[in-house]
């Protein structure tokens, strides 16, 4: 999923002059009398789509309104979604249906204005919140902080609208303890200026486990969930909304017993993924050594049930969750709980993973040498396969390091048309990268079309180059075919080419 309809420049989209929305939402509110109000704090990857399957309901009960900051970063998907183009592009055509759906029905609405807070039976957070790394020359992990003054700023904003019925639903990744000390209080805070008691406000955390790609809308609606309240009323309010937008016949709702239950949950659900790739990664650095194939090692492995989710080497880990996640655990247990000890292993992987770009680097001159001044194709530029996203993504640092040898560079991805971190643009179609032709071919993502025979016979129509797998994507096969006329290594596999 890229996020925007064309992956094109944010500063393309204009900016409305006007701030004053009160009019539209009230209209919006007086045409959906017969709904509860859901509104949606945050139109990210998240946050936009979980609008959209609250809109699309089996009883359809609900009227959403998704908020989000008055910015130039945002205010191009406020305006996009009221004109009719849903500001995210997908691989799940789920999204476009659902978003049609809320057309013709007429329950959707997009807005800066806080004012929306005050219509809300519900309330969904979805904001970012970011971990700054202070990384040395390697990409290790020197130190890191995290600031929740934006979250909390956020939080502050529900306060001072929001009805004091209200369902206040965090699904942000936070740091374990956050709802108790930073959300509770602050709600408070607000109702105080307001003179309002805290009696009927009911608070809960469910995480999101979103995943990008053809599943998207059933990442949200027909996965398992987590969640939990503050309170008896909180969590009773919590599972029944969560059953109306979830199908729980098909996936289990979980009640833990307190917030930071839940919130601790999620990072540890991803602090385990990222320990489990930075192992793989320190065990192909070790492959390579022996001269020995991991892929082979692990798929040997994999055949016993209790050792299914052993990962294979990669290029690096992207995304929003996994780069951040176990850090958020650490600054939690450090900073809410006054441990004196970190989360070591957890903050390890992250650091590990952080530098895998770092040794696809130093592997790939090791098997060809210089790369000074070299034309290098890469294939792929999103985090993971068969989405569009471009966060985080590991690619980048590898595509730094390239350049750093004064390498001409171009970009493939048949699901990201501008890169909007290194702002430039990303080719859809794979003859503009292959001619003239590359020196290098580096295959950066594991995109499904990448896979299949007719890509393949792209690879051998050019002049022979130098192809490096960084992903693992080639069956043996493929590598027996490319062979035969190209100088082809694969990250964590001991055979030099």
């Amino acid at each position: 999923m890229s996020d925007s309809k064309d992956s094109i420049p944010l500063k393309t989209f204009p900016i409305p002059m006007s701030l004053d929305d009160k009019i539209q939402i009230e209209d919006f509110v007086s045409r959906n009398s017969s709904k509860k109000i859901v509104v949606v704090q945050g139109l990210g990857f998240v946050g936009a789509v979980m609008s959209l399957v609250c809109a699309n309901t089996r009883k359809d009960e609900y009227a959403v309104i998704g908020v989000d900051l008055a910015k130039k970063e945002s205010l191009w998907k406020i305006k996009s979604i009221n004109e009719g183009s849903f500001p995210l592009v997908a691989e799940d055509p789920k999204i476009e249906l659902f978003f049609q759906n809320t057309i013709e029905k007429g329950n959707f609405y997009a807005t800066y204005d806080h004012y929306a807070y005050s219509f809300a039976d519900i309330i969904i957070v979805d904001v970012n919140l970011d971990v700054k790394k202070d990384l040395a020359e390697n990409f290790s992990l020197s130190g890191f902080s995290t600031n929740l003054d934006n979250f909390k700023n956020a939080i502050s904003v529900i306060g001072a609208y929001c009805k004091e019925e209200a369902l206040i639903l965090v699904e942000t990744t936070v740091p374990p303890g956050t709802c108790l000390n930073v959300v509770q209080p602050t709600i408070q805070q607000e109702f105080i200026k307001r003179n309002i008691a805290m009696d009927s406000i009911k608070i809960g955390h469910s995480y999101e486990r979103v995943m990008p790609g053809p599943e998207y809308v059933d990442s949200i609606c027909n996965y398992p969930r987590v969640f939990a309240g503050i309170d008896e009323k909180s969590e009773k309010a919590v599972e029944l909304f969560l059953k109306t937008i979830i199908d729980t016949k098909k996936c289990e709702l979980t009640c833990l017993e307190s917030t930071t239950a839940s919130e601790m949950a999620k990072v540890l659900e991803n602090s385990f993924r990222a320990t489990n790739i930075a192992f793989a990664v320190e065990w192909s650095r070790f492959a390579e050594e022996a001269g020995v194939n991991l892929y082979e090692i692990v798929n040997a492995i994999r055949a016993r049930k209790t050792h299914a989710n052993l990962m294979f080497p990669n290029i690096g880990v992207g995304g929003y969750c996994l780069t951040k996640d176990p850090l958020l655990a650490s600054w939690s247990r450090k900073h809410f709980f006054k441990s004196k000890e970190e989360l070591a292993m957890s903050v390890n992987s992250v650091s590990i993973n952080d530098q895998m770009p770092v040794f696809a680097y130093e592997r790939l001159k090791q098997v060809f040498g210089s790369i000074e001044r070299m034309r290098v194709s890469f294939l792929g530029v999103s985090y993971r396969g068969d989405v569009g996203d471009t966060r985080f993504t590991p690619v980048e640092s590898l595509v730094r390091l390239v350049q750093s040898d004064n390498a001409n560079v171009k970009f493939h991805d048949p699901y990201v048309s501008y890169w909007q971190e290194l702002s430039c643009r990303v080719e859809s179609d794979i003859d503009e990268v292959f001619y003239p032709f590359p020196d290098l071919v580096i295959i950066s993502t594991a995109h499904s079309e990448y896979k299949n025979s007719e890509f393949i016979d792209k690879i051998l129509a050019i002049s022979p180059s130098k192809i490096f797998d960084a992903v693992g994507l080639f069956s043996e096969e493929q590598i027996k075919h490319l062979r035969a006329k190209h100088d082809i290594s694969v990250l964590g596999r001991g055979d030099i080419n």
